[in-house]
């Protein structure tokens, strides 16, 4: 005799049906498209604060999770609550599918914070800059402008710097949105003479036919003035976020003899991304596993990743390249963009709905 199939409870099929919701989406995730909201200025005007976009996995072939005890669909945290999501106990060496291409110089790229050691690798918090640096590229910035392999590179079509904007009176929101800077782009001096703006250079030139503007000058540090916050760090070689360089970019099995010159400029590379026991450095000599290290070959591929809003950005210039194995996909396209200084429909940026990313 044949038995009826007991048909299932409504709770058992949405239960079933949520389970397959989670397994579908965190596959989709891992393999193919992961979304993400710019949360900072540091890419404006190439990408704006509100912008939601689709960071594609397949470009650079998929990262195999190395952190494999994961609460599905978190990052860090258990949703609204201080509590990891995940545990350390079993990490996977480093490995990544076939993908359709290589990191490109100046392409978006989305990638884990490197220096956020509290975390696993793959766990630390998403950054997205543009690569202008790639494996063995030689990097120089002079009074502002980022030269690669001693050529001009070239500039994002809406880069922002920084400028002083001196004015005859006193300048409101209003007037600056006029201008299409938002009140997180502009800061009125103490004394009252004027402001410090974020815009293009575009957007300067914009500026200067407004009678109330006295002057703008964009603000670039002087050569040779040493920045402690820099990269490397303890470095005394005169560097600025406006003068930097000439620094190479490492490269897998590019082999360097550790001078002392080099393990100030590389030792900390070594010693965090590298995947060694034990590394020290002591009076300009590099020890590995207690032994000195006369010359080094790489390990994985770096990149130098730098904001489109070049004085609004913690980037390589400060806290050094980015590992092969810290990227995590291409920034491919919006597919939504909302105006937090706008109320209802407004919000919308409609005309950055799908736009693709360059």
């Amino acid at each position: 005799m044949s038995q009826t199939k007991k048909k299932k409870s409504a709770t058992r099929e949405w239960l079933d049906a949520l389970v397959f919701a989670v397994v579908a989406a965190s596959l989709i995730r891992w393999l193919l498209l992961e979304p993400f909201t710019i949360p900072t200025a540091s890419m404006e005007k190439s990408l704006l604060v509100g912008d939601f976009l689709f960071v594609s996995k397949m470009h650079y072939g998929t990262r195999i999770p190395k952190t494999i005890l994961q609460v599905p669909l978190t990052h860090q945290k258990i949703w609204g609550t201080e509590i990891p999501s995940f545990s350390d106990a079993i990490q996977l060496p480093y490995y990544r599918l076939p993908g359709f291409s290589d990191v490109e110089r100046n392409d978006v790229v989305v990638f884990n914070y490197p220096v956020e050691f509290q975390y696993p690798s793959d766990l630390k918090t998403n950054y997205i800059k543009r690569a202008v640096g790639i494996s063995g590229d030689i990097i120089e910035v002079k009074e502002g402008e980022l030269f690669v392999n001693g050529e001009a590179s070239p500039k994002p079509e809406e880069m922002q710097y920084s400028y002083d904007v001196i004015s005859n009176r006193p300048l409101t929101v209003d007037f600056f949105a006029g201008y299409g800077i938002n009140a997180e782009s502009f800061m009125a001096f103490s004394n009252g003479s004027g402001y410090m703006v974020f815009g293009t250079d575009q957007m300067m030139e914009t500026l200067k036919s407004s009678p109330v503007v006295v002057s703008i000058t964009k603000r670039i540090e002087s050569p040779g003035v040493n920045d402690s916050r820099i990269f490397p760090n303890g470095s005394n070689y005169g560097w600025n976020a406006d003068n930097f360089g000439p620094l190479q970019v490492p490269a897998k099995d590019w082999t360097i003899d550790m001078t002392a010159d080099n393990v100030q400029r590389y030792g900390f590379t070594i010693e965090k991304y590298e995947g060694h026991d034990q590394v020290d450095m002591r009076e300009g000599e590099l020890f590995i596993d207690g032994q000195k290290v006369e010359s080094y070959t790489f390990k994985q591929n770096y990149y130098f990743m730098m904001g489109d809003n070049r004085h609004d950005s913690l980037d390589s210039r400060f806290w050094g390249f980015v590992p092969e194995d810290h990227i995590v996909g291409k920034a491919w396209f919006l597919w939504l963009s909302l105006d937090k200084y706008e109320s209802m429909f407004n919000k919308i940026r409609w005309n950055r709905f799908l736009k693709g990313i360059n």
